[in-house]
């Protein structure tokens, strides 16, 4: 009986944010068309392979947190639980000694857990999703810092970590290609996630709880339980991006994490994924992600200040949220 409405919902949500996705990806091509006129090093191989590199993680984050954001909800804990999957990844490789594949399963079962706990205290303790997330936020920074002592966890007993992110199997077949593995993981990741949302009963009802979660309960859908798989499976993805960052940095470092929350859920913004729920794409989220990087990368090589850096980005979220706002009053 409720399938039929969850899945107008989806559809409704879909259709309603091409028009975002197209502005996000024309703005995207001008920001790289303003770019190569303004510096002939933009275009260069190695630039546009450092812009790549540098997008995967934070848009492997940023995938979570749409998923997430769709929902109505919100998730400030994403960077710290990266940071907290990377820690788990180090200490039962490192100081465990176990198989690599060992370590990369309870990093992503670790964020899952994470998530889960999270999806609880939101659905069943009915605490609000920010004061939830920011309470977990900061449990995990503690934690992550607890567990390792304060120091960096490195990876060096662990052969063949590191090409998770910095290797290259497409660059292994086509030499002048060397797109880094960390790039094709988000693919896989962005690609899963995108399946779910527009293929199974979970994305409908993420969608639909996103819309109007009171009518969906009426109903007879156990909102809770959907609500808690939406955040358990945002801190398995979390988990992914905690291998990445530590295999980019063949370390995991505790104190790192806090800050690129804001940059995941900047990207979900400028990629048409509405804050008030119900509508948004992981495609949208991608060019968001890029958007990002490329206006941090051409900023640098322009040798713009840091500073001007980080007003340029800000006025930019502004602008995303304020266009999203309009949306919402027309529609």
């Amino acid at each position: 009986m409720t399938a039929f409405p969850t899945r107008t919902l989806a559809a409704g949500a879909k259709v309603s944010g091409a028009g975002q996705k197209l502005l996000a990806f024309a703005s995207l091509l001008i920001l790289v068309v303003g770019f190569s006129l303004a510096s002939p090093n933009f275009l260069q191989t190695s630039n546009i392979m450092a812009i790549l590199q540098a997008t995967s993680v934070n848009a492997v984050l940023a995938v979570a947190a749409t998923l997430v954001i769709i929902t109505g909800g919100i998730d400030l804990s994403v960077g710290t639980l990266m940071t907290f999957c990377a820690v788990i990844c180090g200490v039962v490789l490192t100081w465990w000694g176990m198989p690599l594949p060992v370590g990369i399963l309870a990093a992503i079962l670790a964020g899952a857990a994470c998530g889960l706990v999270s999806g609880t205290i939101i659905a069943r303790m009915k605490i609000p999703p920010f004061i939830a997330t920011l309470g977990m936020m900061l449990m995990l920074k503690g934690l992550a810092l607890i567990i390792s002592g304060t120091r960096p966890i490195y990876f060096n007993s662990t052969p063949g970590f590191t090409q998770i992110a910095q290797g290259s199997l497409v660059g292994m077949v086509i030499p002048q290609l060397p797109i880094p593995n960390g790039v094709l993981l988000l693919f896989a990741v962005a690609g899963f996630a995108a399946w779910i949302l527009a293929r199974t009963v979970l994305g409908r009802y993420t969608y639909a709880i996103g819309s109007n979660e009171e009518a969906i309960r009426l109903s007879g859908v156990n909102t809770d339980a959907w609500k808690i798989a939406v955040y358990a499976l945002a801190g398995a993805i979390c988990g992914i991006a905690g291998i990445l960052i530590a295999a980019r940095l063949n370390s995991a470092q505790p104190a790192l994490g806090q800050g690129y929350e804001l940059d995941a859920i900047a990207a979900v913004v400028i990629g048409g994924t509405s804050l008030s729920g119900g509508r948004g794409t992981v495609l949208g989220t991608l060019i968001g992600a890029l958007i990002m990087s490329v206006l941090t990368n051409g900023l640098r090589i322009l040798s713009v200040a840091p500073e001007w850096q980080t007003v340029v980005t800000g006025a930019i979220i502004i602008v995303a949220v304020y266009a999203d706002q309009l949306r919402r009053r027309r529609g």
